[in-house]
């Protein structure tokens, strides 16, 4: 291959990391408060009402949901999952979105919203659990108003819309209630955006005003191709042609998506339609633990966007306001130890469930074809209990 030929296959340089002015920030990447401007004025009041210990309480979120990370990709890597997705660089992106929904606000995640998982109250064990391979999902939808994983991409859209149309039949949006007032949200990567249902549901969503955001992670390399082989304009701006309005968030500020999220509910709730917020951010890690980024990116730019890192901007800005200092980041960094251990302790103990669990959960209801089935696999290994 000759020196050209080398060339013309290097990814180029690409400076990913200005969101324009139209991108809602309230903490910059050194962790300094911006200033109030045209664009981030109509969202400062949730911002402004955070107290001490909601920040900190955003910040533990950031930090134990990184951890939480960290170990399932190890945990792959030493063989004891099949795979895992990674969130990493988009903590702040999903811990803002989490804390800003209401406990019956209902999330329809992707694949890798371990953050919103997190916020919704389901226990990272069971996140294993399903890339183990020993559950299908592990948790009661119900229990925390959080959807099972979604693994075909963007179909969750369509569940959202449509468990948001269920919401305005049962009456239960625009009553003036914060308790009975309710929202979907859907999550999806800049990938997502690609796909029939993503499109079919906020048409869907549109002409039936139905109380749900859609969250789009502009993690800006989707399935290991970048925002130009998907778009040709930020997906926020494709709202407008759906005819709902559409916002771009700094996906690495959590305060900002926290206020961005709460405004788009709280309008979802009263009765005035969906939105579309486009959290502008990094997918730091591979796509899923199969994937190799270096084949595909340049480590210059993932360096442009580790300056950027969430945590790190957060843990700046409360240590300089004096909400936080040395011992409360020892403290969390215990704490996020012993979650470590915890999760790798859980993860090597957990059974292998009977083999007979595959046909119990494929319908709600009794399926003669399953039954049949069920009972010739009985049938089988039962032939081996005789030798």
């Amino acid at each position: 291959m000759s020196d050209n030929d080398v060339a013309a296959h290097e990814p180029p340089v690409r400076d990913v990391t200005d969101g324009g002015p139209d991108m809602v920030q309230f903490l910059d990447a050194e962790g300094n408060r911006v200033p109030i401007t045209d664009t981030n004025r109509v969202y400062a009041e949730y911002a402004d009402a955070l107290t001490d210990d909601e920040l900190r309480g955003l910040l533990r979120d950031l930090i134990l949901v990184r951890r939480v990370d960290s170990e399932g990709f190890a945990l792959q890597r030493q063989g004891e999952l099949g795979l895992w997705p990674s969130l990493l660089g988009q903590e702040a992106a999903q811990v803002g979105a989490g804390r800003a929904m209401r406990t019956q606000d209902y999330a329809f995640p992707g694949y890798r919203e371990h953050g919103v998982a997190w916020c919704k109250g389901v226990d990272p064990i069971n996140l294993l659990g399903m890339y183990r391979g020993v559950n299908h999902g592990g948790w009661d939808s119900n229990e925390n108003n959080f959807h099972l994983y979604t693994i075909v991409i963007g179909n969750q859209m369509l569940h959202a819309t449509g468990y948001a149309m269920g919401i305005q039949r049962d009456g239960d949006v625009g009553t003036g209630n914060p308790d009975r007032d309710t929202a979907a949200m859907a999550f999806t990567g800049d990938g997502g955006t690609a796909q029939g249902d993503y499109n079919e549901a906020l048409v869907f969503a549109a002409v039936t005003q139905a109380p749900v955001v859609f969250y789009v992670q502009n993690n800006h390399w989707a399935i290991s191709e970048p925002n130009d082989r998907q778009f040709t304009i930020p997906p926020y701006r494709r709202a407008d042609g759906f005819g709902l309005p559409g916002v771009r968030v700094d996906g690495n500020d959590v305060i900002a998506c926290l206020a961005v999220s709460k405004a788009a509910l709280d309008r979802a709730r009263g009765g005035d339609g969906p939105t579309l917020i486009e959290a502008f951010t990094y997918r730091m890690g591979a796509h899923t633990s199969s994937d190799d980024p270096t084949k595909y990116r340049i480590n210059e730019e993932v360096d442009l966007w580790r300056a950027k890192d969430p945590i790190d901007r957060m843990r700046k800005h409360l240590l300089e306001r004096g909400v936080i200092d040395d011992e409360w980041i020892a403290g969390i960094d215990a704490e996020a130890s012993d979650l470590a251990a915890k999760l790798r302790r859980s993860c090597q103990q957990m059974p292998n469930p009977p083999h007979a669990e595959m046909f119990a959960h494929a319908y709600a209801e009794p399926h003669p074809l399953i039954e049949r089935e069920a009972a010739e696999f009985a049938a089988y290994q039962a032939g081996f209990d005789d030798d």
